[in-house]
């Protein structure tokens, strides 16, 4: 095997086994970073070691090994550290005892490791965007420069986020351990929370010259599965889980030849990935069987089922989507909830009742640089008739979009008010 090819090699082992070999160390050294650390350390040896002496049998022990290797020396050298020094030189003891073969022990706990490392990344004690990225490298073994490109920010903002939010962790001693039952929904809510907008960001993205951004939805999805393995008995997980299955179905119709966006109504069905839906259903199945009611997750990935057991944009259940929207308005409200109800409304009902309650929404604050409330509310003026109203709402949305190819379908669809306008004044 050539270097280059020990190299992909060892790519592909990092980006399976980083995160189960950060959440090991961390278990072992209580320390986030220091684990991160051990294991990049690990890594390095790997990248020197490996092309002469060949990929071991068991990649994943190997680097474990190689990781508690440097934990000794690092706590050898620090002797201020020497009491956390025995207590883990005594654990590898037992564990050696307990387990000779360290590939056997490396399996020891590995769910609640992860889980751990999981709620810790995610913990609320950090920013959005901190926990965003650290979960990203931690997890999904993603390069500081690797997130850079997926999120268009410089690499040393990411770096700076990460190494803040490994020293915030560290500050404020947060234990590396999951959360007691009175915490554990909030806590659950804010992994939840970190997993969706990563998701959301590789569907729709906010900036750039691309409608969608696929490795990043591939990546939730992957940390959406690995939580409903760890936590098969939480509804909302599940919930999550289908919700992005179902929304992942569509990638494949979402985009032109050219990368240009194609709306929900307009795509091609048949193009719809039909295992991915059938895993969503599946997930929305085990929500529910769950029992309680339907958490904001579920109640959305309810929404995106009626689109995809719909063989038409004809056949779709709007009147059960806007009880769904109305359901999940109580639940967990928030204007961007209300908007997309009144699109469900005005689908359902008529693009005046949607209307009625998009101009309740023009002057909520919070909406102000929302580039798809004037999105909607030009959809709903071009269906009324309203088209030279519409094309202003048009502009306006395509002034507000950081997205390059969302701002062309925008400007599209204001010229084709124009046009449309121009044709109606002429007869």
């Amino acid at each position: 095997m050539t270097t280059p090819d020990v190299h992909r090699t060892i790519e592909a082992v990092w980006r399976i086994e980083s995160a189960r070999l950060i959440a090991g160390l961390a278990r072992m050294v209580r320390d986030v970073g220091l684990a991160e650390e051990l294991a990049q350390d690990a890594l390095v040896a790997a990248l020197e070691h490996w092309p002469a002496s060949g990929i071991p049998d068991n990649p994943g022990a190997w680097l474990m090994a190689t990781a508690k290797n440097r934990a000794l020396d690092h706590f050898r050298r620090n002797k201020l550290l020497a009491r956390k020094h025995e207590e883990l030189g005594r654990e590898l003891e037992v564990r050696q005892e307990i387990a000779p073969r360290l590939d056997e022990a490396l399996d020891e706990d590995i769910g609640d490791d992860l889980l751990r490392l999981i709620f810790t990344a995610c913990h609320p004690v950090l920013s959005t965007d901190a926990r965003v990225a650290l979960t990203l490298r931690l997890l999904g073994g993603l390069t500081t420069e690797e997130i850079a490109r997926a999120f268009l920010v410089s690499e040393p903002t990411v770096a700076q986020r990460i190494v803040r939010a490994k020293r915030t962790l560290s500050e404020a001693r947060v234990p590396f351990e999951l959360p007691p039952r009175e915490e554990l929904a909030d806590r659950l809510s804010s992994v939840l929370e970190v997993i969706y907008l990563v998701f959301n960001e590789g569907y729709s993205a906010t900036a750039g010259a691309d409608w969608m951004r696929p490795a990043l939805c591939e990546e939730a999805l992957r940390l959406g599965r690995i939580l409903a393995e760890l936590a098969p008995g939480e509804p909302e997980v599940h919930g999550l889980v289908a919700l992005m299955e179902i929304q992942a179905s569509r990638a494949g119709a979402r985009t032109g030849p050219s990368g240009e966006p194609i709306l929900l109504l307009d795509q091609d069905r048949g193009r719809w990935d039909q295992l991915l839906i059938r895993r969503g259903l599946a997930a929305l199945e085990r929500a529910e069987s769950l029992g309680g009611a339907l958490g904001p997750y579920a109640l959305q990935a309810a929404i995106a089922a009626c689109h995809a057991r719909a063989r038409t944009p004809a056949e779709t259940d709007w009147a059960r989507i806007s009880a769904l929207y109305d359901a999940l308005a109580e639940l967990a409200p928030s204007p961007v909830v209300e908007l997309n109800r009144a699109v469900a409304l005005a689908m359902a009902f008529g693009p005046a009742a949607g209307l009625e309650l998009v101009d309740a929404l023009t002057a909520e604050p919070s909406l102000k640089s929302y580039h798809l409330l004037p999105s909607v509310r030009g959809d709903l003026l071009s269906r009324l008739g309203r088209l030279e109203e519409a094309r202003a709402e048009f502009v306006r949305a395509a002034s507000l979009t950081r997205n390059t190819r969302e701002r062309e379908l925008l400007l599209g669809r204001a010229d084709a008010c124009a046009r449309g306008s121009a044709g109606r004044d002429g007869r």
